[in-house]
């Protein structure tokens, strides 16, 4: 709460009594999906109070306004592990929800609600994530009665580890996904970090014909492989 407070006044300080917050959980474990899904029932209030909100992860970097980018036809705009070129396809784009924008309404909320139910139902492999119950029901929330008009981000502008771009003239956020554990992210994070300095170091004509790409998230891929 104090290192909120010390970059800029507007903190909350979210109480996870079910999960250990005192350091980094293991992905899929039981502290891990406690705290996913604790998210929700903020993000259901802020919605019911009329705020629009954009959520972001902390493992995502931003590097220029991503406003520029989200439709204002959007109920949700949300970002993707993999994007397939079509704004609108609920089918084949895989969405991630570490960065998503939702619109204050009657039907968001009751999307959120449906969402945070949709954690009780019953699974062949047992308890799952915030984001792969998403996948699961996205759909419905869609098609359904509620015509949620959901709109999937480009990686192109909303870049990650799953699909790694190169283009550091148009990229608003980069997210370690497709990473498993702390170190792997903060490791090529910190690369990532650096390598946009190098850019932004340049003048508009060395940009121009710059060959400086991001480096290879190496230890996110290794990490994939041992999980």
């Amino acid at each position: 709460m104090a290192r909120c407070e010390a970059v800029h006044p507007h903190c909350y300080l979210l109480e996870v009594t079910a999960a250990n917050v005192s350091s980094a959980n293991h992905f899929m474990s039981k502290s891990y999906l406690e705290l996913v899904w604790a998210k929700l029932s903020l993000q259901e209030r802020v919605l019911q109070l009329g705020y629009n909100y954009l959520y972001t992860d902390v493992d995502i970097v931003w590097f220029r306004n991503p406003f520029r980018h989200i439709s204002l036809y959007a109920d949700m705009a949300l970002s993707t592990d993999f994007f397939n070129g079509h704004a609108d396809d609920t089918v084949k784009n895989a969405p991630n929800t570490g960065f998503y924008y939702v619109k204050s309404t009657n039907r968001t909320v009751e999307m959120l609600r449906r969402w945070r139910a949709a954690k009780t139902r019953p699974r062949r492999g047992g308890p799952t994530n915030d984001q792969w119950t998403f996948n699961e029901i996205k759909a419905e929330f869609v098609d359904g009665e509620l015509q949620i008009r959901l709109v999937f981000l480009d990686t192109v502008f909303f870049d990650g580890f799953c699909r790694f771009h190169s283009q550091m003239d148009k990229v608003c956020t980069m997210h370690a996904n497709c990473c498993v554990g702390l170190k792997a992210k903060v490791h090529d994070l910190r690369n990532v970090v650096a390598d946009w300095k190098n850019y932004s170091s340049l003048t508009p004509l060395e940009k121009m014909g710059s060959e400086v790409k991001w480096r290879y998230p190496a230890e996110c891929n290794k990490s994939m492989h041992c999980w």
